[in-house]
């Protein structure tokens, strides 16, 4: 993305990176980095950069790394499924050509591909696989010592996220960066937004209004020589044990925004959905649709809503109500301030999934690694608990779901491609029991 990494004449070597003698432009400005915040082998001149999770946002993830800085190299790949992950090593060859010329020797495949990613001599790793793997492979990741960059969500249950809190806290203490991919964070017209909103132009918050409703995500049909285990995997977006379901899996978005508005988190959860038009059995156990009523400390009340089903009206935002205007985050475009002040910006915005990453690495050089584990951890919980309460008809609180026994991450721990999969019935409201 030029306007954010900008042009430079020559190739960041890996120990210039070490000593954090060359910048990049006045617009992501550089400084020193510490020694001690990658663990490079002397002589060698690029960023490693290990993948896991070959599929298209994965590969897309890797592709905005490589984008976001000139040092960056893809090192290893690994992914359970060998299709994916060629495809991904021939797309990110094609596209960058050298920077991205993986050979044989650093392509891994299986459920413990990510340990031999992480162990291949790599300084950071994208952690892009459905987010059932992510406790998982974040933990082995900052345990090893590794920055992180990690698609979101980062868990499908309150186990998994108590995990990942577990490894920001060692992320911590070993000085290492990590970045979700919440990218409206890193977006300046959100961060515009929620700053006028914090200076009071829209008055005091009444309310909030935050919406994902899109079209439906197509099944990849099932083929004689799968397993079902790996027909779920391929289609991991309609099983909530891969995916989360939709609020988890994708909301997660806009609810993040939500608690980041709020400043906090929402202390329960009303919420209502099911299966309205995806009633196959080929959409395994989600339900197409959801309202959630967030309560927070303060008495406010945030209405969520989120439907993935073909040939309705689209709206993906954050509608701010306060005392005295409004505010709205419409996805990467739409940005608006009304109330003591007009803001209306109306201009083109840099890439947000470039830009997190030139954000990670600058903070490296700064030698103030940015670590978000917590923002997403509790912004995954916050939509758990909305699902959990859609599911079982109850109001959740938070507290109720962050000491939930539900763990679907033994399902995980435990897995193989000739296991028969997990049928899981489509949960009732009234029925369901909140675990």
């Amino acid at each position: 993305m030029a306007s954010m990494v900008a042009d430079r004449e020559r190739t960041l070597s890996r120990r210039e990176f070490l000593k954090g003698t060359v910048g990049l432009t006045a617009t992501v400005a550089l400084g020193a980095l510490p020694v001690e915040l990658f663990a490079h082998a002397q002589g060698s001149d690029r960023i490693r950069v290990g993948l896991v999770g070959c599929g298209g946002r994965g590969t897309g993830a890797a592709m905005d790394c490589l984008r976001a800085d000139p040092s960056v190299v893809i090192h290893a790949l690994g992914d359970i499924f060998k299709d994916r992950l060629d495809a991904s090593r021939l797309g990110l060859r094609e596209e960058f050509k050298e920077r991205a010329d993986v050979p044989e020797e650093r392509c891994f495949l299986g459920f413990d591909s990510y340990k031999s990613v992480i162990d291949s001599g790599i300084d950071m790793v994208l952690l892009c696989t459905p987010p059932a793997f992510r406790p998982v492979h974040f933990l082995y990741a900052v345990e090893a010592g590794k920055h992180v960059f990690m698609e979101k969500p980062v868990a499908v249950c309150p186990e998994g996220v108590r995990m990942v809190l577990r490894g920001g806290e060692i992320a911590t203490q070993k000085r290492l960066g990590v970045m979700p991919g919440t990218q409206y964070r890193h977006h300046p017209g959100y961060t515009e937004v929620i700053q006028r909103i914090r200076d009071g132009q829209i008055g005091q918050l009444r309310t909030m209004y935050a919406y994902y409703n899109a079209g439906s995500p197509g099944v990849k049909p099932r083929q004689p020589e799968w397993s079902e285990m790996e027909y779920q995997l391929r289609n991991w977006l309609f099983y909530n044990w891969i995916a989360g379901d939709q609020p988890v899996e994708q909301f997660v978005h806009n609810i993040d925004v939500m608690n980041w508005v709020m400043d906090s988190t929402p202390v329960s959860a009303m919420a209502m959905g099911g299966r309205q038009v995806r009633t196959a059995p080929e959409y395994g156990d989600v339900y197409d649709h959801f309202t959630i009523e967030y309560e927070f400390t303060n008495g406010i009340r945030v209405t969520a809503m989120c439907r993935q089903m073909d040939n309705t009206a689209f709206r993906v935002s954050n509608l701010v109500v306060g005392s005295e205007g409004t505010a709205l985050m419409e996805q990467f475009t739409n940005f608006y301030v009304r109330g003591k002040q007009t803001w209306e910006p109306g201009r083109q915005w840099p890439n947000p999934y470039v830009l997190e990453h030139s954000v990670l690495i600058k903070s490296l050089r700064d030698g103030n690694p940015i670590n978000e584990t917590r923002t997403i951890a509790e912004s995954t919980l916050t939509a758990i608990m909305g699902r959990m309460s859609a599911y079982t008809g109850k109001v959740v609180t938070w507290q109720q779901a962050m000491n939930s026994k539900l763990n679907l991450v033994e399902r995980v721990q435990r897995i193989s491609l000739d296991m028969a999969g997990y049928q899981d019935p489509v949960p009732m409201p009234g029925k369901t029991p909140l675990v």
